[in-house]
This record gives structure tokens, C-alpha cells and sequence, in this order.
């Protein structure tokens, strides 16, 4: 038997609901790196951890592309009247 072939693959439906369009998809995932996925996040069912592990990707390369204007965007403002503490 190959390595390949002892990897236990899950199908996995998944059915999102965006302004009313449905997405169906079939993946082909690690059944381990799945169920430890849900085991580490607690999230019980396979369509929210795919979700949720989706968020977080693009949340991520957000956050990843607003690094790159990081000392380079100059705002007039002074903090502490914002803060009202002038």
C-alpha cells in the first residue's frame, strides 16, 4: 500500500449560503488534519471549521497587506486632544 493510498480522504459537502446563492463543493481533505482542527477550535461541525479557518485566511493577508503602509502614511494629528487631554 502507498502513502498515498493509507491517507484516509474525506468528502466533504459544503453548502454556503451568500445572498441567497448556494456554493456546492466537494474537497478532498486529511480526515486527521480536519478532526484536529475541530478537536483544537471546538468547533463541532466540518462546514463551520472550513469556514472559520477561511475567515482567519483572509483576515490574515488583510491585515498582512496593511503592514506595507506601516510608517509611510503620515496623519496630522495630535493624540492627546484626541484623546481630550489637552
Amino acid at each position: 500500500m502507498t502513502e498515498f493510498q493509507s491517507l484516509t480522504y474525506m468528502h466533504i459537502y459544503i453548502e454556503s449560503c451568500i445572498l441567497r446563492s448556494i456554493m456546492r463543493t466537494t474537497l478532498d481533505l486529511p480526515e486527521d488534519l480536519l478532526n484536529e482542527a475541530m478537536r483544537v477550535s471546538r468547533i463541532e461541525t466540518k462546514t463551520k471549521v472550513i469556514v472559520t479557518a477561511l475567515q482567519e485566511l483572509v483576515r490574515r493577508k488583510r491585515i498582512s497587506d496593511l503592514k506595507q503602509f506601516q510608517g509611510k502614511v503620515h496623519l496630522d494629528m495630535d493624540m492627546d486632544t484626541i484623546r481630550s487631554r489637552k
